[in-house]
């Protein structure tokens, strides 16, 4: 579908002297405007754009907010404070910074939703999926140093929690926390490491998510029914079709980011992270930001060894991989149908996982010793847990075998034509 003529014409003298050393604008028009892209896209299909326009949001105010930060511990909290009140409109570049976070995290989740429904990661667009992965993994290690740069309560035990998960790993996991935390503690030196590769990793996000689209083109689009596109009358051009439909979402997604950034910029933040970071204060429970709760409640439900891993590595081992099992889901998926839509008991198990996960994040803010639903949390976390592993290396390998599925379309079109070829 991604091998198609150019239409473009050089409009003037300069833009064909432009076109015959540098065809920037070629390239734009054939592989942006004029890329063919399946018709019965849904605005399941828009959080793609909406991640491109978060992640420009979030590098153009990281870069005004490192401006005025001061990376030193003595300073680094007082240095955000004078951003929100003494910097000419700081607190909304700060707050649309914050909020940012939130907001990028719930749109990648939407779209890895979205992903896992309609199977977007199957043949031939596995590298598309991986490289998505692979942006998601960059993401969470990015947020998660931004996250200690405010120096709040919650910013320095979160930080010593998690860098402590490094020293888990047998023989060279102490010589990494170390490199790490530039020392024997959360510390000065670790604020300068996570301030410059928070700075930089966004650049190289963005890098991955050239990649991302260049794979994406490729292949082409995925599209809700899961049939390839077949001939032309199943596509649109990219432009106007998706670019108004895009935007469109875009601005209705920004109506939510406004509304938090200008009259709630902190209720997603926690209390204890608006108090300094002090070390020899232990907060009661340590919480990290909500998008980091579901695989924050897998590290903490395994509280148990196994022969020779002790309940420590064996937690880091089930919390990487939480992550890592999601690069191989295009061979653990082994149904032929692509769309979830045609997978009647696919539904069920999927709906499942997704109540599955949003339970993984409520247990991950709850207290450790607290109970849900009559059973305790630390019980509750295992069973959630189990099932997130279960999905992914039983339900997906063993559905794609034995699941009856409805038949398929022939076409992307056939759903709509049909009607009028019936009259």
């Amino acid at each position: 579908m991604s091998s198609h003529e150019s239409s473009y014409v050089p409009g003037s003298a300069v833009e064909k002297w432009l076109d015959d050393r540098l065809p920037i604008i070629r390239w734009g028009k054939t592989h942006m405007m004029d890329f063919p892209t399946p018709k019965n896209l849904n605005y399941w299909w828009t959080f793609g754009a909406i991640l491109a326009f978060m992640l420009v949001v979030q590098i153009i105010t990281g870069i005004i907010l490192a401006m005025h930060y001061t990376p030193q511990v003595d300073l680094a909290f007082n240095s955000v404070e004078h951003i929100r009140r003494d910097v000419n409109g700081g607190r909304i570049i700060q707050a649309t910074h914050a909020v940012g976070a939130s907001m990028f995290f719930a749109a990648v989740y939407i779209h890895m939703f979205r992903g896992l429904f309609f199977g977007s990661y199957k043949q031939p667009r596995e590298v598309l999926w991986i490289l998505g992965v692979l942006i998601f993994v960059l993401m969470v290690t990015t947020a998660f140093m931004g996250y200690v740069l405010p120096w709040g309560q919650m910013s320095y035990w979160a930080a010593t929690v998690i860098t402590e998960i490094v020293g888990a790993v047998p023989v060279v996991g102490n010589p990494i926390l170390q490199l790490l935390r530039g020392g024997f503690g959360v510390d000065n030196a670790t604020l300068n490491r996570f301030f410059s590769l928070h700075y930089l990793l966004p650049f190289v996000i963005a890098a991955v998510v050239a990649l991302h689209i260049w794979a994406l083109h490729v292949p082409g689009n995925n599209n809700p029914v899961g049939v390839e596109v077949k001939s032309s009358r199943d596509t649109v051009p990219f432009h106007p079709y998706y670019t108004l439909k895009d935007l469109f979402a875009i601005v209705v997604f920004c109506i939510p980011f406004a509304w938090f950034v200008f009259f709630l910029p902190d209720i997603l933040g926690h209390a204890d992270n608006y108090i300094m970071a002090n070390s020899q204060v232990t907060p009661a429970h340590i919480v990290p930001e909500w998008y980091f709760l579901p695989f924050y409640a897998i590290l903490r439900a395994i509280d148990f060894g196994i022969l020779f891993l002790d309940s420590k590595l064996l937690g880091v081992l089930f919390f990487a991989g939480s992550i890592v099992v999601l690069f191989f889901v295009p061979w653990l998926d082994t149904s032929k149908v692509r769309s979830g839509s045609f997978r009647p008991i696919f539904k069920w198990f999927y709906g499942l996982f997704v109540v599955n996960f949003i339970m993984l994040a409520y247990l991950g803010a709850s207290a450790a010793d607290g109970v849900v639903l009559g059973i305790s949390v630390a019980d509750f976390s295992k069973i959630c847990t189990a099932y997130y592993f279960a999905y992914f290396l039983v339900v997906l390998p063993l559905l794609g075998r034995f699941e009856r599925t409805k038949p398929l379309p022939t076409s992307i079109s056939e759903p709509v034509l049909a009607p009028a070829a019936a009259e």
